[in-house]
């Protein structure tokens, strides 16, 4: 085994046969590339990525590269998933060079880390106009030998213009102030050029699910009216949850589609997605009611506690697209997921099975592969026992098939996201289950991930942290995630622990000349840059939502200091709100919070009773953009929670208080009342009909 053996990272793991000699990213490794005066191959991915396992296969466990690799380059493995700072800083180098990017990423760089030669996936032979992985390996061996003098302009050229880059940020968040009115509608009105109107989402194919858009649309009609802003985000929900992307059978969403219509997903079903498209489904149903929209969230409830939950409590990063094709033998993407008519029949039986293939749209030809199909719904059936009898058959034979590998480490940010939408949907669907999930990963958060000085480490497996540093998105989608226990259980402790996380952001990542956030500390490994990137990807940046959660935090303890800071932060959003809509949301979604105040609500009353509770319910429900929601006993200490100071029964008996700057309205006992002041829809209850889990 190479250098790999013993790391935490199930991505490095399944590298650590191969004959490539793999070091970990770290100082001894550019210290062996020069005292060998060679350069260093640098790959990137995940252990999910389809495509990293098809260049693993075909080139780093082919015997003849590997030797070639190890004798001219020193090779270092990188998780992005652990390391997404040094993914952040090479992925931008390649997009700026290649106009495109992707995993597994592929840098040489020099033994000083500058960059000199990009690209993704390399075949093992010439194709399509591609060069093989052994002459990319011969041409960069051959230009280190014989242009040395031309390799150092080109690093030197590519490292002055990613500081160039890094500036644009910095810059921009110093001169902008916050979204106003105009920002927020004409974010809109971009957003309706790009979206699909047949098929719902933005733009075309492939389509990835737009969860941050989709809160951003739901908090602007909340505020506005918009029934455009509506349209869109029920449209493109109802769209994926109908289609391949949506998993039919067992609940979540895979990552993204690779057509325009979601029919045909990338199969790997990624936590952060799945979190994040749970808690906006959550939302939308706030918003509508909609069946659908609680079925979905539901199911992808279960779907995280059922195949992502860890032993210790947490959350595991992902699921495999590939899994063992019994009939191949092989590795192959979706075979876990995709059925034939056959196949459905011999399950099902004939008839069963003929009705299986019409309600899910499995046809002879296929939608995928091999004449193999995607489940899809494209409609309620009309007899739903039905079609809960043969989703359940199905599901049970499916879990006979061999199953895609889970990669199981613990990843902090990700584990908040979690946290925050287990946590509401436990709380508004009356399902106390998940609010005890959201609090056990975030206990296990508190034990492994957070060491005794404050600071955060990114991952852990196995209940064993790992070396890396947090960066941003930890700390804020970390915080972000006991902000949302403490609306949920009232608990004080969830809010001190949040704003330890948040003054840590103040501390080590922020900017105080601009207001613009890193991704990294001020005291975290130096790279070629610092970097810094306030627009979304798969998750929202940790710049917008470290904006959200220091927004949060000033609602509930009246601290300018913080709401400052969010403000600050959310200049670059205004920059981008009409160009970049897309790639903004969150900040979108946390402007349109700070547009309307948040909303603070704090209900007093005795714990436990029927008519707290009631009121607690109400304010959890309401629908105003980014409202705080605190609830405690009369008397509570203002150092806890200052929101709840100061604020008295009436005529003894418990009460909701709705403030903006902590200026509030009058008091009121009645949970319909203090429903209207916060735009929620008639209680529907917990359950209600067809919502038994």
């Amino acid at each position: 085994m190479n250098r790999l053996a013993g790391v935490t990272s199930p991505y490095l793991l399944q590298h650590a046969d191969n004959p490539v000699d793999w070091w970990p990213w770290g100082p001894e490794a550019f210290e062996e590339a020069r005292r060998r005066n060679v350069p260093v191959l640098l790959s990137v991915g995940y252990a999910a990525c389809h495509w990293c396992h098809v260049m693993a296969h075909e080139s780093f466990e082919d015997d003849g590269v590997a030797a070639y690799a190890n004798e001219r380059f020193v090779a270092v493995k990188v998780d992005r998933e652990e390391r997404p700072d040094v993914d952040a800083v090479y992925m931008e180098a390649v997009q700026a060079a290649t106009g495109q990017g992707g995993w597994p990423m592929t840098v040489f760089l020099t033994p000083d880390k500058d960059p000199f030669y990009f690209g993704t996936y390399f075949p093992p032979e010439p194709r399509h106009g591609m060069p093989s992985f052994r002459q990319v390996l011969e041409g960069v061996d051959a230009a280190w030998r014989d242009r040395r003098d031309e390799v150092g302009e080109v690093a030197a050229r590519i490292r002055a213009d990613l500081a160039e880059r890094a500036s644009v940020y910095a810059v921009g968040a110093g001169v902008h102030q916050p979204p106003g009115e105009a920002d927020l509608h004409q974010a809109l009105v971009a957003l309706s050029r790009e979206f699909d109107t047949r098929r719902g989402g933005f733009g075309g194919a492939p389509k990835f699910p737009p969860a941050m858009v989709i809160e951003y649309l739901l908090r602007h009609h909340a505020r506005t009216g918009s029934e455009a802003a509506l349209e869109m985000a029920g449209r493109t929900a109802e769209a994926m949850a109908r289609g391949g992307i949506h998993d039919q059978l067992g609940g979540g969403f895979a990552r993204y589609a690779v057509d325009a219509g979601w029919v045909v997903p990338h199969f790997e079903k990624m936590l952060y997605d799945n979190a994040l498209l749970l808690r906006a489904y959550l939302h939308l149903w706030r918003s509508t009611g909609s069946p659908l929209a609680r079925r979905v969230a539901l199911s992808t409830a279960d779907f995280l506690l059922r195949e992502l939950r860890t032993p210790e409590g947490a959350f595991a990063s992902a699921l495999d697209a590939d899994s063992l094709d019994p009939e191949s033998g092989e590795q192959a993407e979706g075979a876990y997921y995709a059925w034939t008519p056959g196949q459905l029949a011999e399950v099902l039986g004939e008839e069963d099975g003929r009705y299986a293939a019409e309600l899910f749209e499995v046809t002879a030809a296929g939608t995928f592969e091999h004449g193999a199909s995607v489940l899809q719904l494209p409609a309620d059936p009309e007899d739903p026992e039905a079609h809960e009898r043969v989703r359940a058959r199905l599901f049970e034979a499916r879990a006979a098939r061999p199953a895609p590998a889970r990669d199981d480490k613990v990843v902090a940010a990700w584990n908040g996201l979690a946290i925050a939408a287990l946590a509401e949907t436990g709380a508004l669907l009356d399902q106390p289950d998940l609010v005890e999930a959201a609090e056990r990963a975030a206990d296990l958060l508190l034990a492994v991930h957070l060491t005794p000085d404050g600071r955060l480490l990114r991952t852990s497996r196995d209940g064993r942290a790992g070396a890396n540093a947090g960066v941003l998105e930890d700390y804020a989608d970390t915080a972000e995630g006991f902000l949302a226990l403490f609306a949920v259980t009232g608990e004080a402790e969830w809010l001190q622990l949040a704003g330890g996380l948040l003054d840590t952001v103040l501390k080590h990542f922020a900017d105080e000349a601009s207001g613009a956030l890193y991704d990294t500390a001020d005291d975290a490994e130096e790279l070629i840059r610092r970097p810094q990137d306030p627009t979304d990807n798969a998750t929202p940046s940790g710049w917008t939502a470290a904006a959200g959660a220091l927004l949060t935090y000033a609602a509930y303890t009246g601290s300018a200091r913080h709401r400052t800071a969010a403000e600050r932060a959310l200049g670059i959003v205004g920059a981008l709100a009409g160009r970049a809509p897309r790639f903004i949301g969150w900040g979108l979604a946390v402007a349109e919070a700070l547009a309307d105040g948040p909303r603070e609500v704090a209900v007093i009353g005795p714990a436990g009773t029927p008519a707290t509770a009631a009121l607690h319910r109400a304010a959890l429900l309401g629908t105003a953009p980014g409202a705080v929601v605190a609830v405690g006993g009369p008397g509570a200490a203002s150092d806890e929670v200052p929101l709840l100071a100061g604020r008295p029964l009436v005529d003894d008996a418990p009460a909701a208080y709705v403030c903006r700057h902590f200026a509030c309205d009058a008091p009121t006992t009645d949970p319909a009342a203090l429903a209207e002041r916060l735009g929620a829809r008639t209680d529907p209850g917990g359950a209600g009909p067809g919502g038994e889990r």
